[in-house]
This record gives structure tokens, sequence and C-alpha cells, in this order.
């Protein structure tokens, strides 16, 4: 695995690999990997002769109270991580290579309507950094297809948004939310987590799950479900961001007659925030 950190490097050899007729597959990252990105650079290689994955902070997707400071580099574990699951190419740039003018006057993308609400409320401003950072990573990259994990469910579909109304010619795959034996979702913001809170945190999935058991079996008093969660959360030491249940295809609000549902979760423990998701078919 060749590690390159500037966007000539990049554009070279994944010129090289299109021009032994290879199929191109990119797995953006922040670094900080876990078995989950790992899974996600497997599938890749399972779908694509080529792939290339990327490091990189993004200070545009972080507020200005958030951890982009604390944020872990862990580059040389990474690299390990990343050629043992099947990369063929690491892109690692800097700040300034990605921003080469300055992020004052860069240009932004905006995903309106799917980026508002949930993480979009709680996070003013971070999706249009993701949406930003990952149009110049695909502009760079011009892969034929993208590996994200469903664990970001929100982000996810703003990607697919964007692919889609920007009309570029790549194949958007969400893979499952990794997840610990206990069911917590895997995220690189869980080594913020102390023995205790470790030890809690894994009360949101097992929400969601008797959440999406009490819709499938016919409960449709949705505010009534989500405030008796919510209050469980406050009495285990969280502090609740959101609950919803929406429409897992326009992440709308969900009505009675929608069959595709998905829950969404956000919440704070110390200093930690978490988020996790459970998608379910109420026709299947």
């Amino acid at each position: 695995m060749n590690t390159v950190k500037t966007v000539r490097e990049l554009r070279a050899a994944v010129s090289q690999a299109r021009k032994e007729g290879k199929q191109i597959a990119f797995v953006p990252t922040m670094g900080n990997l876990h078995a989950g990105h790992a899974a996600l650079v497997e599938k890749a290689a399972q779908r694509a002769d080529f792939v290339v994955a990327s490091i990189f902070v993004n200070p545009l997707q972080f507020g200005p109270s958030e951890d982009l400071d604390k944020y872990p580099r862990t580059l040389a574990a990474d690299q390990d991580k990343l050629l043992a699951a099947g990369c063929n190419l690491l892109f690692h740039p800097d700040v300034a290579e990605m921003y080469p003018h300055g992020m004052d006057g860069q240009t932004r993308v905006s995903v309106p309507g799917i980026s508002e609400g949930l993480c979009g409320a709680s996070r003013p401003g971070h999706f249009e950094g993701v949406a930003t950072v990952v149009s110049k990573l695909f502009n760079m990259v011009q892969p034929d297809l993208a590996i994200f994990g469903q664990k970001d469910f929100q982000q996810l579909a703003v990607i697919r948004t964007l692919v889609r109304d920007l009309n570029m010619p790549i194949q958007i795959i969400g893979e499952p939310t990794v997840r610990a034996e206990d069911g917590l979702a895997l995220s690189s913001r869980n080594g913020y987590l102390n023995t205790e809170q470790r030890a809690i945190a894994p009360l949101l999935y097992r929400q969601l799950q008797a959440m999406a058991a009490a819709i499938q079996a016919g409960e449709r008093d949705y505010p009534k479900l989500v405030e008796a969660a919510q209050q469980q959360q406050r009495e285990a030491g969280f502090k609740p961001d959101y609950l919803e249940i929406r429409e897992a295809n326009s992440l709308r609000p969900a009505s009675q007659v929608d069959s595709q549902l998905v829950i969404l979760v956000a919440a704070v423990i110390g200093s930690t925030r978490l988020i996790d998701n459970l998608a379910f078919d109420l026709a299947s």
C-alpha cells in the first residue's frame, strides 16, 4: 500500500490503475480507524480492483465547541489496518493541500432538506462541511464507487442526495453498522468514554431495538415511545440530544402509514456525544 499526500500524486496513482483497466473504490475516513472502517475497506476490495482510502480530519465539519484539536491522529496504526483490509492507496493530505486558498473563501456545498434537523440541527454547518470535503475528495479520486457506514445514517443520506443532484457518476454503497459484542456501535469517539460510561453506552441500541419491536407489534404512539426512552436515558446519566422516528428514505417525520422506518438517536454521556440508528420495514 502506498501513501501519498498531494492531489498530484493521488491522481497519478489512480490514473495508472485506470490505464490497467481497474475499477476504483473509495473509502473516505478521518482516521483513528476501528473494525467498522476495516469492514468498509474489505467491502471495497470485494467490489473493486483498486481501493483508495483517505485520512483527513476536516476542519470544515467541526463546530467551534467541538473536538477538532483533540481528535485522535493515529496514522501508523491506521496504515496497518488499511493494509490488512486490502487498501491499495492511502491519501493523507494536510489542511493546506485540501484548502490551499484557506477555508474562509472556500466554495461550499450545501444539501438542503435532508441536512436539516437531527445532527444538522445539533451541529450547525456540519453537513455543509461534510458535503464540501466529500465533493472535493470525489473530484480528486473520481472513483467508480464509494463505501460509507450506515451508523452515520443522515450523513449517508446527504451524500446520496449530493451525488444524485450533482450528477456524479459514483455508486454509493452503505454498509451495516459494526457493533461491539454488547451492541454499542463502533465509533472513534468511543475512546473518550471512561469505564463507567462505556458500560452505560449500549443502552442506546437496546432502546432502539425495544422501540422497533414495539412498533412492529402495533404501537403507533411515537411521542410516547420517545418520551419514555429519553426519560430512561436521563436516569442512566445521558443528556438526550434527539430521538426521532423518521421515514427511512426521505428522513421526514414518520407518519402512521409509513412502512420503511428508521429510529435515530443522539445523546451525550460525560463529554462524549454518541449517535446510533436502527432501520426496519414494517411490511416485511
